[in-house]
């Protein structure tokens, strides 16, 4: 990355405005990209080796959270985190990735996500660091992170977490700084769903969709109308219900809607560049958010 490294201060006037109020908060900024001192911010955080289940959530309702005009923060790792900033993308909003290393391309992890960086900063989003460029992640830095993350935001929602996890350290950073803690329910067999369950049985709000957390927030009046997607032919139409059920893999599509591979293959082509559905990753598709 060609990028330059902008470093803020504390005391400077474009430092984010609610970090300043955090017990601990950091005293020096890196950043790539735009700082806005004032904006409504809310993370989504989850688990690095998510369900297709939590991807799917977690797509729509950052989807629908930046399309209500909030920005969308979350730590850059994979998984979770990584669809968050990706469904912003998509909207061409704006997303911020708080880092656990420093901002030079040798430093960031995880590699993968490089090109992310990219895309962020394409729609006017930020990258951002406490620490300084040579900063490689350690079990230190990450948790670091998370209070930063906690700390910019109005509220943290946590889509799918262990007990012991990065997700619930964030989530108990924003319930020390007042912060409001959200948490999708799972499978109560899913041990990806115990820390989730954790945090609704200790007060966090359940969220089923974009508006619990909207009129939670007091923006009931940027809550989006949800219209139903329909295909062109009876074999889009197929693939769409299907979906609706849930993401599926390209293998599963074949084989319930009984139709050819190839088929299947060029009619979830047409799907996605109509922007009906979308590839969550490995070929698996969701139907897209309305």
């Amino acid at each position: 990355m060609n990028k330059e490294i902008k470093i803020i201060s504390i005391k400077d006037e474009i430092y984010p405005n609610p970090l300043k109020e955090i017990k601990d908060p950091p005293e020096i900024l890196y950043c790539l990209g735009e700082i806005v001192p004032q904006e409504n911010c809310f993370a989504i955080v989850g688990a690095r080796k998510c369900s297709n289940y939590g991807k799917e959530i977690a797509w729509q309702i950052a989807s629908g959270l930046v399309e209500a005009g909030l920005t969308v923060v979350s730590g850059f790792a994979p998984g979770i985190d990584t669809i968050a900033h990706k469904a912003a993308i998509e909207k061409r909003k704006r997303t911020i990735a708080v880092l656990g290393t420093g901002l030079d391309e040798k430093s960031i992890y995880p590699k993968s996500n490089l090109k992310l960086i990219d895309k962020i900063l394409e729609n006017g989003g930020a990258i951002i660091s406490e620490f300084p460029p040579g900063t490689h992640g350690t079990k230190y830095t990450f948790p670091r992170r998370n209070r930063i993350i906690a700390g910019l935001c109005l509220g943290v929602l946590v889509v799918e977490a262990k007990v012991q996890s990065g997700a619930l350290i964030t989530a108990n950073y924003a319930k020390e700084q007042k912060r409001k803690v959200f948490a999708v329910p799972g499978s109560i067999f899913s041990s990806q769903s115990k820390g989730c369950h954790f945090l609704i049985k200790n007060g966090a709000k359940l969220v089923e969709t974009t508006e619990d957390i909207l009129g939670e927030l007091g923006f009931e009046n940027l809550k989006m109308k949800e219209k139903k997607m329909e295909g062109k032919t009876p074999e889009e139409n197929l693939i769409l219900e299907i979906l609706r059920e849930g993401p599926l893999d390209i293998e599963k599509i074949i084989e319930r809607t009984k139709l050819s591979p190839s088929k299947v293959a060029s009619l979830i082509s047409v799907l996605e560049i109509e922007g009906k559905i979308k590839n969550l990753g490995g070929r698996i598709y969701a139907i897209s958010n309305r």
